[in-house]
């Protein structure tokens, strides 16, 4: 489908698009939020290595020198709780499909383990919007799991003060 600009996608409007269409621009690796996280790293000095496919789920960010893992879970696909809302239409596809994707996120994390690495998670809420954290909050607890022992740290949003 090409919008008016002549460049396919481009200007087409949402409800023109088929959901075949919307589900094929839906990245799973070099995501925003992804980038955002190495962009910092590597703007603090790490070095690593990407989506290496020796390792179970291909992590994101692999830091073989500290023998650590940095991933970057979207809240949607990967069922953060409390974050995003399950969609109305088609639900059961939508359940099973976000379970098996945890039930992968787990058994991954459980092999990771298994072979030595350390898996540090890092929620998309905590990269947007209001549940953002700053980057000193967020780099400074990565650099500390990378600088530690700690075999598993999950970095999650902060939760938004009422007003009032």
């Amino acid at each position: 489908m090409v919008g008016t600009s002549g460049i396919r996608g481009a200007g087409d409007a949402p409800e023109a698009l088929t959901r075949s269409e919307v589900m094929a621009r839906v990245r799973s690796k070099n995501t925003a939020p992804e980038k955002t996280v190495r962009s910092g790293l590597h703007a603090r000095g790490y070095r690593f290595r990407l989506h290496r496919a020796d390792l179970p789920g291909r992590p994101d960010i692999v830091l073989p020198r500290h023998r650590a893992i940095v991933e970057v879970r979207g809240c949607f696909w990967h069922g953060h709780p409390g974050c995003g809302r399950m969609p109305k239409s088609n639900l059961d596809y939508w359940v099973g499909k976000i379970s098996r994707n945890r039930a992968r996120d787990l058994e991954n994390a459980e092999r990771l383990l298994e072979m030595g690495w350390r898996l540090c998670v890092v929620w998309e809420c905590s990269l947007r919007r209001s549940k953002k954290l700053s980057d000193e909050a967020l780099f400074g607890r990565i650099e500390a799991f990378i600088a530690s022992d700690e075999t598993y740290l999950e970095i999650e949003g902060k939760v938004p003060t009422s007003a009032g």
